[in-house]
Protein backbone atom coordinates (compact mmCIF):
# COMPACT_ATOMS: atom_id res chain seq x y z
CA UNK A 1 0.00 0.00 0.00
CA UNK A 2 1.67 3.01 -1.17
CA UNK A 3 0.57 6.15 1.61
CA UNK A 4 1.75 8.69 -0.29
CA UNK A 5 -0.44 7.97 -3.11
CA UNK A 6 -4.01 6.57 -1.41
CA UNK A 7 -3.35 10.09 0.50
CA UNK A 8 -3.33 12.37 -2.51
CA UNK A 9 -6.07 10.23 -4.06
CA UNK A 10 -8.42 11.08 -0.85
CA UNK A 11 -7.07 15.04 -0.99
CA UNK A 12 -8.04 15.23 -4.34
CA UNK A 13 -11.62 13.42 -4.45
CA UNK A 14 -11.83 15.54 -0.58
CA UNK A 15 -11.03 19.11 -2.59
CA UNK A 16 -8.94 19.71 1.08
CA UNK A 17 -6.07 19.01 2.05
CA UNK A 18 -5.73 16.54 5.30
CA UNK A 19 -3.35 17.04 7.67
CA UNK A 20 -2.83 14.04 9.61
CA UNK A 21 -3.98 11.77 6.90
CA UNK A 22 -0.82 10.28 6.00
CA UNK A 23 -0.49 9.25 10.22
CA UNK A 24 -3.71 7.92 9.86
CA UNK A 25 -3.49 5.69 7.01
CA UNK A 26 0.22 4.64 8.22
CA UNK A 27 -2.00 3.42 11.48
CA UNK A 28 -4.68 1.74 9.52
CA UNK A 29 -1.97 -0.24 8.00
CA UNK A 30 0.04 -0.78 11.37
CA UNK A 31 -3.05 -2.61 12.36
CA UNK A 32 -3.69 0.27 15.59
CA UNK A 33 -7.01 1.31 15.90
CA UNK A 34 -8.18 4.67 16.71
CA UNK A 35 -10.88 3.84 18.83
CA UNK A 36 -11.70 0.61 20.68
CA UNK A 37 -16.19 -0.31 21.36
CA UNK A 38 -17.39 -2.05 24.59
CA UNK A 39 -19.74 -4.87 24.00
CA UNK A 40 -22.14 -2.70 25.89
CA UNK A 41 -21.82 0.40 23.30
CA UNK A 42 -21.94 -2.22 20.69
CA UNK A 43 -25.52 -3.60 22.36
CA UNK A 44 -27.21 0.15 23.30
CA UNK A 45 -26.34 1.39 19.93
CA UNK A 46 -27.63 -1.49 17.99
CA UNK A 47 -30.93 -1.42 19.95
CA UNK A 48 -31.22 2.14 19.48
CA UNK A 49 -30.91 1.82 15.84
CA UNK A 50 -33.47 -0.93 15.90
CA UNK A 51 -35.95 0.96 17.49
CA UNK A 52 -35.66 3.88 14.59
CA UNK A 53 -35.35 6.56 17.22
CA UNK A 54 -33.26 9.23 17.66
CA UNK A 55 -30.97 10.03 20.99
CA UNK A 56 -33.69 12.10 22.06
CA UNK A 57 -36.55 10.20 21.58
CA UNK A 58 -34.96 6.94 23.06
CA UNK A 59 -33.76 8.64 25.95
CA UNK A 60 -37.74 9.99 26.50
CA UNK A 61 -39.14 6.56 26.34
CA UNK A 62 -36.62 5.09 28.83
CA UNK A 63 -36.73 8.33 31.00
CA UNK A 64 -33.17 9.08 31.13
CA UNK A 65 -31.09 12.06 30.19
CA UNK A 66 -29.91 12.13 26.45
CA UNK A 67 -26.49 13.47 28.19
CA UNK A 68 -26.65 9.82 29.67
CA UNK A 69 -27.86 8.20 26.72
CA UNK A 70 -24.92 9.44 25.17
CA UNK A 71 -22.94 8.76 27.98
CA UNK A 72 -23.39 4.72 27.31
CA UNK A 73 -23.03 5.19 23.45
CA UNK A 74 -19.85 6.71 24.08
CA UNK A 75 -18.66 5.01 26.45
CA UNK A 76 -17.65 7.33 28.85
CA UNK A 77 -20.10 5.63 31.49
CA UNK A 78 -21.18 1.93 31.34
CA UNK A 79 -25.18 1.69 32.10
CA UNK A 80 -26.33 -0.17 34.96
CA UNK A 81 -27.64 -3.82 35.07
CA UNK A 82 -30.96 -2.99 34.90
CA UNK A 83 -30.57 -0.95 31.85
CA UNK A 84 -28.49 -3.40 30.47
CA UNK A 85 -31.33 -6.11 30.86
CA UNK A 86 -34.02 -3.87 29.44
CA UNK A 87 -31.60 -3.18 26.19
CA UNK A 88 -31.63 -7.33 25.76
CA UNK A 89 -34.80 -7.51 26.13
CA UNK A 90 -35.14 -4.69 23.31
CA UNK A 91 -32.99 -6.38 21.25
CA UNK A 92 -34.84 -9.31 20.55
CA UNK A 93 -38.47 -7.34 21.00
CA UNK A 94 -37.47 -3.73 19.76
CA UNK A 95 -41.58 -3.09 18.78
CA UNK A 96 -41.72 -2.87 22.96
CA UNK A 97 -40.00 0.24 23.53
CA UNK A 98 -43.60 1.81 22.17
CA UNK A 99 -44.94 0.17 25.75
CA UNK A 100 -42.51 2.44 28.00
CA UNK A 101 -43.56 6.07 29.12
CA UNK A 102 -43.05 8.68 27.49
CA UNK A 103 -43.60 11.13 29.94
Amino acid sequence: MNIDNIAKAIENDAGIQLPDLKQSLAEMQQGIAARSYTSEQLLLRSVRKKTGLSQQAFAQHINTPVTTLRDWEQGRFKPSGGILCLFKVLQNHPEIINELTTS
